[in-house]
Parts: structure tokens; sequence; C-alpha cells
């Protein structure tokens, strides 16, 4: 059942995951506001994107889970993106901003989301969309999907956010959620991982370390330098 979030308006109620929505979002505000201007051109960890794609993709991602959110409170089918042409072009037409309009659409982008998750009425959270990927969700799915659109992209922005700074609960969340995509694609490495009480996967090949240096490899983030493995870790698929 959803619970009452610290911050929210008087009465509101969100589901559970909302705690982790808002921290990543103070995270993701925390890296951006490290960032000069004269850096949002250059790279950032996530291969062939700069620090303005980053955060022109986490702004284009709140218009879109925004769109969700209006199909949930009316029931009119309101995809997140008209195509993935259109969301690649719009992630180009921001990131071409000067830094100062940039930040504004992310600042901009994200109250409409806020806006649009605080006035869905509690029943809106059973409401059944559609992700841009083809899969059917029910709408509360929604806040995990920003926490972890946020919480990752906040360490590719390079600006001192950590998998270290991610709560275990959001961490583990994200290595199950590696795994669910790799399972629905059929190709799930041959790993069983470790970290702490938790495990993933049945093959063949053990690979062990703590929980940030695994969610860091899974999601493409690292190279597993710092696992334990009888050889160097796979190459593990494309997560997203």
């Amino acid at each position: 059942m959803p619970e009452q979030v610290r911050g929210g308006e008087v009465g509101v109620t969100l589901p559970p995951r909302a705690a982790w929505w808002e921290s990543g979002e103070r995270a993701f505000g925390t890296a951006t506001a490290r960032l000069v201007d004269e850096e949002f051109d250059r790279p950032s960890l996530l291969v062939g994107w700069t620090r303005a794609h980053v955060l022109s993709h986490v702004a284009g991602n709140a218009d879109a889970l925004v769109n969700l959110l209006s199909w949930a409170r009316t029931g009119v089918e309101t995809p997140m993106y008209a195509s993935p042409e259109a969301r690649d072009a719009e992630i180009g037409r921001r990131a071409a901003l000067e830094p100062r309009h940039l930040r504004a659409e992310v600042g901009a982008a994200t109250e409409r989301l806020a806006d649009a998750v605080r006035s869905l009425p509690e029943h809106g959270w059973a409401a059944e969309v559609r992700t841009a990927q083809g899969r059917t969700v029910t709408t509360d799915e929604i806040l995990w999907i920003r926490a972890r659109e946020v919480w990752v992209h906040a360490i590719d922005l390079g600006t001192g956010v950590r998998f270290d700074d991610v709560p275990e609960d959001v961490l583990s969340a994200l290595v199950d959620e590696v795994f669910g995509t790799w399972e629905r694609r059929d190709v799930v490495p041959d790993v069983t991982v470790s970290a702490g009480n938790r495990q993933w996967g049945r093959g063949a090949i053990p690979v062990s370390g703590s929980l940030p240096e695994v969610t860091g490899w899974v999601t493409g983030r690292a190279s597993g330098g710092g696992l334990r493995c009888d050889a160097a870790p796979p190459k593990v698929p494309a997560w997203l």
C-alpha cells in the first residue's frame, strides 16, 4: 500500500519507492550543480554522450514520464515519446542549448514531473501504462523508472557522485533490474554474481564483490576490475 512521503503535500500518499525517486533527484541536482558551464560539452562517463547529452536526456525522461502519468490519470493512451527519432532529436536539441538554458530546462522538466506525481489520484497508481520498450507496467513503476534514471545518470555526469553514494536497497534493485532485462532478452551471461547476502544468476563463472562494485559492472559503468573472479570478469551485455 502507498505510504506518506515526507516532503509531499499534506494528505498526498505515494508508493513506497517514492523515497528512492526523491533521493535520486537530489543526487542528480547535486551532480549538476557541480558542473561549471565550460564542462557541459566534455565527455560524460556514458560512452558517446557529453554531459549536456546526459542532462538533456534526463529532462526528456521527466517529460516522457509525465506523459505516462497523464495516461494513468485520463485513461487516454499517451506514449512516452512520439517515436525513437523524436526522442533522439529532442536530446540533440536540448544538448545544443547554452548551459544556463539547459539547466533551466532540466529544472522545469523535473518540476513538471513532481507536479504530475503529486497530483495523481491514489487509484491512479494501479493503472496500466506502457513503457518506451513496450513493457506494460502499473503506474507505480514510474517512480522506480525515474529513480534509476537520476541515480545512474548522476554518476554518469562524472562530478563525484559514485555508486558508493547510492542506498543499498536502490543498488540491489538496480542489479535486479539488470538481470531481469537480460532474462527478458535471453542474454544472461554465464555468471553467478554475489554481493553481501544477495546472489544473481546461476552461471558457471562465480563473480563477487561489494554491492557498489557489482552494480557499476552490471550496468556497464565499470570494468569490474575490483571484483573477485577466477579470471577477468566477462564482458556483460548492454543493459538499456
